[in-house]
């Protein structure tokens, strides 16, 4: 507090001398940055450099964040900590998503192309009279955000790699159809979850993954080890063809749905404990001969199921090559299957989309709100454990990025 307390001082001192023509916006920072510092303090359970046996983990540095407030914008510097997250309680969290999902309805509905729901929700937001212009500024200072965001250089090194689509409807044109919202999200060398990037195309062909794929490449991803999606024919040729070298895990989920449909519904839950005793092996050569044998045992009654285990052999135990202690994480498109999700409940409440760029701006939104929320939360996975799944990540990278400035 004793920081916090001069801090404090030397504004009132500026005050008093009438030096400082930002006093108003300056006086806010200040009094936000020692709220901030009383809060994380109470999280922490002792103050900056205090000994406290109530301590429960501590401070990691400081990550930037813009404020919007009456008083203009401000400069945040808000309080890290190694475990958990901190989000200060007087910053919207979700302020971004919010804006955008406005912005996209004030546009549907100024251009007469909103739905029922839509129509309900500008009546009870009081949103009438919106005017074109005002709309086209909102979204033109959204746009600039999430673009920012979305073509950002990738300066870590991402040894995994998740990618999956989900799809939302939009106009296009004169008639309404779907559109392909694709994801990627990485974990970096030291165990960090980042957003790579978000597209919106017509469909999830091969053409639009390549581009998409390149498209990150020379935003600077590398060091890719494994990449983790589901079967999709297009998504495949396109990770062949642009990471080449990797790994490619089969999503274990979307496995185990596709071979459940090639069987009664009344076997199911025996063919599923079967092929869950591949999953249970203690190493990938264990794996291997389970997948033989449970291929084996079923062919005779179920032979359409041993067939897609013997083709998908190297697929769906390619995570079985990395650290134990990552299998949970990496065997599957969970981690992007919660973020599609958040995506889906946002976009919903639009219903449809009157364009492709006013998907992208609320999908963008939603994806650099998680994406700011992973840089504040735990680490995904230990960074110890990064040091062991490759020859990409040595001992000193980790360090190195360890010891990076905070951005």
């Amino acid at each position: 507090m004793a920081e916090d307390s001069m801090e404090l001082t030397d504004f009132l001192r500026k005050a008093v001398g009438g030096g400082d023509v930002d006093f108003l916006r300056e006086g806010v920072r200040v009094l936000a940055q020692a709220l901030m510092e009383l809060e994380i303090s109470e999280q922490v359970g002792a103050a900056k450099h205090e000994r406290s046996p109530e301590r429960t983990t501590h401070r990691n540095g400081y990550r930037d964040r813009t404020w919007d407030t009456a008083a203009g914008a401000i400069e945040l510097k808000i309080p890290k900590v190694r475990e958990g997250s901190y989000l200060p309680s007087l910053v919207e969290p979700r302020r971004r998503i919010d804006r955008a999902m406005l912005a996209v309805i004030q546009e549907a509905y100024v251009h007469g192309v909103s739905t029922r729901k839509v129509d309900d929700i500008v009546t009870a937001l009081g949103m009438t009279g919106v005017s074109k212009s005002s709309v086209s500024r909102i979204c033109a200072e959204l746009d600039e955000v999430v673009t920012d965001f979305l073509t950002r250089p990738l300066l870590a090194r991402y040894p995994y790699v998740w990618l999956d689509a989900t799809y939302i409807k939009a106009r296009e044109g004169s008639r309404v159809g779907s559109v392909a919202a694709v994801v990627a999200i990485g974990v970096t060398v030291t165990g960090e979850r980042e957003v790579l990037g978000c597209d919106i195309g017509a469909s999830e062909d091969a053409a639009f993954w390549t581009e998409f794929l390149r498209g990150l490449v020379s935003r600077g991803l590398s060091g890719v080890e494994l990449v983790v999606s589901d079967a999709h024919v297009g998504l495949k040729e396109a990770i062949a063809s642009v990471l080449a070298g990797s790994s490619w895990q089969r999503c274990r989920v979307h496995f185990m749905r596709n071979a459940l449909v090639r069987v009664p519904k009344g076997a199911q839950h025996m063919v599923a404990a079967a092929i869950r005793t591949i999953f249970a092996a203690t190493d990938i050569e264990e794996a291997r001969s389970q997948l033989r044998a449970v291929a084996d045992g079923l062919a005779p009654r179920y032979p359409a199921v041993s067939e897609l285990l013997l083709a998908a052999e190297d697929d769906v135990i390619a995570h079985m090559a990395f650290p134990r202690e990552h299998w949970s994480k990496i065997a599957s498109t969970n981690p992007l299957e919660r973020v599609n999700k958040e995506i889906k409940r946002r976009t919903d409440v639009v219903g449809i989309f009157p364009n492709r760029a006013s998907v992208l701006r609320l999908t963008g939104a939603v994806l650099l709100e998680q994406h700011d929320e992973w840089q504040v939360g735990r680490r995904y996975i230990g960074a110890e454990s990064m040091t062991r799944i490759g020859k990409h990540v040595s001992d000193e990278e980790v360090v190195a990025a360890l010891l990076a400035p905070v951005h």
